[in-house]
This record gives C-alpha cells, structure tokens and sequence, in this order.
C-alpha cells in the first residue's frame, strides 16, 4: 500500500500546497511583479506538461511501465529520454517552479531544491539501480551520453 502512496504525483500535489499556502499565509510582503512572472509561469507549467506527455507517449509506445517503483520492460533511449534520463521528473520540476511563479510565492522557491532533492533519493537513484542490474552495459553507456535531468 505504501508504494502506491509514495508516489511522485504525491510529492508534487504536496509541494504544490505548501507553495500555494506559502502565498495566501506567508509572503511576507514579498513578490515576483506581476505579469511576467504569470507569464513565465505559464511557459513553465506548460513545457514541464509537455515534456512529461512526451515521456509518457514514449515510455508506451516502448511497452514500459511509468510507475516508479516497477521493474522496467526495456531501457527507454529514444525520443525526449535522447536529452534527459528523467524527462517526467524534470517536467515536475518545471511545473512546480511555474506554480510557484504563478502564485508569487518567493518563499516557496525553496520548495524546488528540496523536492528535486527528495524525488533524486526516493525515486531516481532507486530506478536507474534497478536499470544498472537489469540492463547493464547499455545502461552505462546511456548514463554516459545523457544526462540525468538536462
């Protein structure tokens, strides 16, 4: 039940709030500005959805699974996984630090490298474990062409 919990979605909804919350409770007076940090904002958000879109599209059409805690069909190398070993991970990234944009949430910004550093321990460093036994050379050679996040 608990890996169906821990799931990043999860962690992501959650930093969401806190950023969200952070705005209404705690800004301290302090802001981004106004319309260009909607704007951006907005960039963000939706270039961390299509990057997570074509990760998904690519990790189907691989006939492998998304979910994080689940042994992987096949090493995914093409498409969007060409630039980034965690493009839907990236993606929640650019999503969150869009919100938080969009909130004009400056305290929040601390959010980003926590989450970055929380979805790294719990869920990235434990999938490319399992793709370093399970696909072996081709996984080295592919960490040594791409890197984890850009």
């Amino acid at each position: 039940m608990l890996k169906w919990i821990d799931i990043p979605p999860l962690w992501l909804l959650g930093a969401i709030l806190l950023a969200w919350w952070s705005s209404v409770n705690a800004s301290l007076g302090l802001s981004f500005g106004g319309d260009w940090a909607d704007f951006a904002g907005g960039l963000l958000v939706g270039g961390g959805v299509i990057l997570m879109g074509l990760a998904v599209y690519e990790m189907r059409r691989m006939q492998t699974t998304v979910i994080p805690h689940r042994e992987a069909e096949k090493l995914v190398v093409s498409g969007i996984f060409k630039r980034s070993r965690n493009p839907i991970y990236a993606g929640d990234t650019l999503i969150l630090a869009g919100l938080i944009l969009r909130f004009d949430a400056v305290i929040a910004l601390a959010l980003i490298p926590i989450f970055v550093w929380i979805i790294e321990k719990r869920f990235i460093i434990p999938e490319e474990d399992r793709l370093r036994r399970k696909f072996r050379a081709a996984f080295a050679r592919y960490c040594q062409d791409v890197r984890r996040w850009v």
